[in-house]
């Protein structure tokens, strides 16, 4: 049905960085925007779309991992492109709390298909040192990516916020069509079902690689630490994710831009954090050694204190630019988090459960946000329906990830070389 036209890894995972980017980014302009107004969701309704989507991520996140590891990441792939589309299609065109939920739902299916496969996918393909590497590239290449997909909603959600999130969807769906086609999978190697145990059914080969996937994270102390780490950092976002533009919009006076257009003032609010992002992520990419645990975990420290008290601020400041600058510091910290912690978690990883481990750290940080959306969605509704409250303690629940990455940390340098934590101690 379709022509073989594969090619190489490393352009395949930049073109599906690039271009989820672009058509996420032109969704992700409105989506609040879109929820809060034409939808009308109160604070509440917010955060149970957050925890909806988060308990599907859930359910959904380790059983495709596993698909991934078992069958074919390719596949995999292929699979959560469509259906992620098809989710955002739904909340596109129907702006109810109900069909929203549902959309939910099925784009957080879909998520958990590329979730861990896809770093599996290009790990086994060109290799884990070079893989760690083009994490921070790919993620600068899917930042330029963004800043089109900013422009593409701002030029066509002028009028209707709810169409940036229509073309966007459809763009999705065209991804999984064209990986198709050009995507390869050459250095994947299904689980061997093992001698003796021919007899082994579906349900049971899954369930003997999740165990590999759980013995390979209880075999290294660092990883076990970054559990508790990605679960703090699930538990905080929940509140900022789903919060910060109604926060926004509630308790300011937003500046009037291209005849009071509101998708171009949030446009020109992310085209600053992808600018500062993009630098932030080169500056950390000749910086921090890729390949070194403790380098990394040095990184992450000075992270996620920053976001911590950057958030704290973003909710009790009383000034607009102090506001906007402290959303730009938290929005550039966060994505240059996601790519530090990928590489921290693909070390020294089995190649036959590496998706599996990376989906099971996804879906840690669904549990940690399903803990925290009920906390602030409870402290939302005490406060009645204000989000200053609920961003506070959004802040003051990442504080404890800090503790794990201290032992992470050190943990790391006890398996370093004696000649190098000797010198590191220095």
């Amino acid at each position: 049905m379709f022509p073989n036209l594969k090619l190489s890894a490393r352009f395949v995972y930049i073109f599906i960085e690039f271009t989820a980017s672009m058509f996420f980014s032109m969704m992700f302009v409105v989506t609040s925007l879109y929820e809060a107004t034409v939808a009308g969701l109160t604070p509440v309704q917010l955060i149970l779309v957050g925890t909806t989507l988060e308990v599907s991520a859930f359910l959904f996140e380790v059983p495709t991992g596993i698909v991934a590891d078992v069958y074919s990441r390719r596949l995999s792939i292929i699979i959560g492109y469509v259906l992620m589309g098809v989710g955002f299609l739904v909340e596109g065109f129907f702006p109810f709390f109900a069909t929203i939920l549902l959309a939910q739902v099925i784009w957080g299916l879909g998520y958990t298909f590329t979730s861990g496969a896809t770093q599996a996918w290009i790990t086994d393909e060109i290799g884990e040192n070079d893989a760690n590497k083009l994490f921070l590239r790919a993620t600068q290449v899917g930042l330029f990516a963004s800043l089109i997909g900013i422009g593409l909603a701002t030029l066509v959600g002028a009028n209707n916020v709810a169409l940036p999130i229509q073309a966007g969807a459809l763009g999705v769906i065209l991804i999984g069509i064209i990986l198709i086609i050009i995507m390869p999978e050459t250095g994947f190697h299904p689980i061997p079902r093992h001698a003796g145990r021919e007899d082994r059914n579906t349900w049971q080969h899954m369930w003997h690689t999740f165990r590999q996937g759980v013995g390979a994270v209880r075999s290294k102390p660092r990883l076990i630490n970054i559990v508790f780490i990605g679960l703090f950092y699930g538990i905080y976002s929940e509140g900022f994710d789903r919060l910060w533009v109604k926060h926004l919009l509630d308790n300011f006076d937003l500046p009037v831009l291209f005849g009071n257009n509101q998708v171009a003032f949030f446009a020109a609010l992310r085209v600053a954090g992808t600018i500062l992002t993009i630098l932030a992520v080169r500056f950390v990419e000749k910086r921090v050694d890729s390949t070194s645990p403790l380098a990394i975990g040095r990184a992450m420290l000075l992270v996620t204190g920053i976001i911590s008290f950057s958030l704290f601020g973003f909710a009790l400041s009383p000034l607009l630019i102090l506001s906007l600058a402290l959303y730009l510091v938290i929005n550039v910290l966060r994505n240059v988090q996601i790519p530090l912690q990928t590489a921290w978690i693909n070390q020294k990883l089995d190649s036959q459960v590496r998706a599996t481990v990376h989906s099971m750290f996804g879906q840690v940080d669904a549990i940690g946000q399903v803990m925290g959306g009920p906390i602030v969605a409870v402290i939302a509704w005490f406060a009645q329906g204000a989000a200053v409250a609920s961003l506070v303690t959004s802040s003051l629940l990442l504080t404890p990830a800090l503790f794990f990455i201290r032992r992470a940390n050190s943990q790391s340098m006890e398996e370093a070389d004696p000649k190098i934590e000797s010198v590191l101690a220095d």
